[in-house]
């Protein structure tokens, strides 16, 4: 009888202890703040917006939402790889820091989310929550343009710039390409919620604007070197010469300008441009009445005036006498 009793009570006993540590490990696995770090980081990579913003309890900066949902936010942390939650840090008797670690690009980060206890469930379940705080911002720059792509999204940039509001951890890309206009790819990581990031896009003309550019100021040129005068009309370039036989006169563009288009107070415009034109014409001297052949080489300079409406592009010539 005793020994019957004996083997109840311990069986009693490792019930009990089973349940207090399946209870600790719910708590911990099920419970615990990494799962609410583990369940945002999901609803980013799931690319729920509403639900990460509602695990994090974040307020909305006054900033573009552009960022916050759908492909934009998936796209953020496509990149985020080897995560590991590491053990939560008491800071106070209900407040705890959550380390996340993980690499994006072969690069190492760490983000902290900070959680406090808010209740229990069913008695024995602690129940966290992080606390709340604001979204970061990201501000975007682009040099004469009023639109850009963000994580492969089109977004407005009005006068050249926009602020937008993003979740953490994450990567923001952004690029611009146009026909006649193009910046190059920069990107950022946001790794805490404390502060403002920035990308910058440096556009410049394009190969192609470049080439339709200095056709057009090659075609001025070679149609300024068909005048068979020794001052052509409208054109960067002359001689003035006493008597030559007019049949004579040939010019011929031997140095081409180079077409260099910059930035300039919100708009495109075209430095200064030099080449080189060569006469050929027979001369006749005024004393001996000689005919002498003379090639004669002069440096010229002009400038243009830049206009770009779509794919259509017009330099025009701008000769000062």
């Amino acid at each position: 009888m005793l020994r019957t009793v004996a083997i109840w009570l311990l069986c009693l006993m490792l019930t009990i202890a089973a349940g207090a540590l399946a209870i600790v490990l719910v708590n911990a696995k099920v419970y615990g703040p990494q799962q609410q770090v583990r369940d945002y980081i999901q609803a980013l990579q799931d690319g729920e917006g509403a639900k990460a913003l509602g695990l994090l309890r974040a307020g909305l900066p006054e900033a573009n939402p552009a960022m916050l949902d759908g492909e934009a936010l998936r796209q953020s942390v496509a990149g985020l790889e080897n995560l590991q939650l590491g053990e939560s840090v008491k800071t106070d008797a209900t407040h705890v820091d959550v380390p996340a670690s993980y690499t994006i690009k072969g690069h190492e980060y760490t983000t902290t989310f900070k959680l406090e206890k808010v209740g229990t469930n069913w008695l024995f379940f602690s129940r966290w929550s992080f606390v709340p705080s604001t979204l970061p911002t990201l501000q975007v720059q682009v040099v004469n343009e009023a639109e850009a792509s963000l994580n492969g999204t089109r977004v407005a940039l009005p006068g050249g710039k926009g602020t937008f509001a993003v979740f953490y951890p994450g990567t923001f890309e952004a690029h611009f390409t146009s026909e006649n206009f193009a910046a190059p790819a920069v990107d950022t990581v946001v790794d805490h919620p404390d502060g403002a990031k920035q990308l910058s896009l440096a556009t410049a003309p394009t190969p192609q604007l470049v080439e339709k550019a200095t056709s057009q100021v090659k075609g001025f040129l070679d149609q300024c070197a068909d005048q068979k005068v020794l001052q052509p009309a409208g054109c960067p370039f002359s001689l003035a010469l006493d008597r030559v036989q007019n049949e004579t006169i040939d010019w011929d563009i031997v140095k081409y300008p180079t077409v260099a288009i910059e930035p300039f107070r919100g708009n495109w415009v075209v430095k200064p441009l030099s080449g080189t034109a060569k006469l050929k014409v027979v001369e006749i001297n005024l004393f001996t009445g000689a005919a002498v052949p003379r090639e004669l080489e002069q440096k010229f300079d002009f400038d243009g005036q830049l206009a770009v409406d779509g794919d259509d592009v017009t330099l025009t010539p701008v000769v000062s006498y």
